[in-house]
């Protein structure tokens, strides 16, 4: 049960520095019915504390997780997905979180592993943290499926087995191959971290092939400088409930315009087009009418949504002369936000 704050002296809604307060001391994650159960809110408080806390996020305060509670911006949410990044000699369990989206760097949890050695590097867990010093501890409740947590190399045959190099600077380490998964000595592959230093092994996920092929050198890239190419199941679901949404009344229909989009032919995300013609208006002798065209994007992302978050995460669509990584999901970017010809 969440604490509740007396009331006695409160009248109408609780300042930034109480909801600060109460995020921080509460012993369950604190989601905006929790923070109006706690303040002893009115219904019609309810409606000002959504918009209180979309400013306090707004000016950097806050940040919601996934299922809406919120934590401190730059703090840890109570309950949060960590990834296991490291086990040092000690036997210490080190974790990161597995979404992080401040500017600050991602805080590293020391992880409580109650069954000594159940847990190795690449491992998920959804955990319940708690702020002790001047860093975190991590209680495991449960161990989750693996993710993406992948590494970008090149094979290499030894008389002992097979060996990754990793071709990121972040991931100059080989390591030794447990399942090669097809692939051959000079491939470039992803492939998976398991176990615990200092045995850590990889298990080969995908086969890429020539590692001096035009599409490995985008793979490089994007695995190198970190650009975000996978969506979670969360944004991926939010775009597929958005896409449906009717478009209202309210929109002037220019259909009959033969409106230009000036793109190359394979081009798929074509986000803007223009149209015009002599003005035969006599106020405005020799000049001409023009319409500019805009996918209209904010209407299926709304600030504060998943796909907003990701959008933000990104910050724009990278072009690869093979691919594109882009800012939002395929069926947004390249069908309903795209201005495509002889589509509604």
């Amino acid at each position: 049960m969440p604490k509740r704050i007396s009331t006695s002296t409160l009248k109408g809604l609780p300042t930034r520095e109480q909801i600060l307060d109460f995020i921080a001391t509460s012993d369950v994650p604190a989601g905006k019915r929790e923070i109006a159960r706690a303040f002893g809110l009115t219904a019609q408080d309810k409606i000002l504390l959504k918009a209180l806390l979309k400013d306090m996020a707004d000016e950097g305060l806050i940040d919601s997780a996934p299922g809406r509670a919120f934590h401190k911006m730059g703090g840890v949410p109570k309950v949060t997905v960590l990834r296991i990044m490291d086990v040092d000699d000690g036997g210490n369990i080190w974790a990161v979180p597995e979404r992080w989206d401040s500017e600050a760097p991602a805080p590293k949890l020391r992880v409580r592993d109650r069954k000594n050695g159940a847990l190795g590097v690449g491992d998920r867990i959804l955990a319940r943290t708690e702020e002790a010093g001047q860093g975190w501890i991590a209680l495991p409740m449960k161990v989750l499926p693996r993710g993406e947590d992948l590494v970008l190399g090149v094979l290499r045959q030894e008389p002992g087995g097979m060996w990754l190099q990793g071709v990121e600077k972040k991931e100059r380490s080989e390591f030794l191959v447990s399942d090669a998964g097809g692939a051959q000595a000079d491939d470039l592959v992803l492939a998976e971290r398991a176990g615990r230093p200092p045995r850590v092994t990889v298990r080969v996920t995908q086969v890429l092939g020539d590692p001096f092929a035009p599409r490995s050198f985008s793979l490089i890239a994007i695995h190198k400088l970190g650009i975000p190419d996978v969506f979670s199941s969360e944004t991926l679901d939010e775009a597929v409930h958005v896409a449906a949404q009717p478009l209202g009344d309210d929109r002037e229909d220019l259909r009959h315009l033969p409106i230009v989009a000036i793109d190359p032919a394979d081009a798929r995300d074509h986000d803007d087009a223009v149209w015009a013609m002599p003005d035969d208006d006599p106020a405005n002798d020799g000049g001409w009418k023009a319409i500019v065209a805009i996918a209209d994007v904010s209407f299926y992302v709304r600030p504060g949504s998943s796909l907003d978050r990701e959008a933000r995460r990104r910050g724009n669509s990278v072009y690869f002369p093979d691919r594109v990584v882009p800012m939002l999901p395929e069926n947004l970017s390249a069908e309903m936000c795209s201005l495509k010809e002889g589509v509604d």
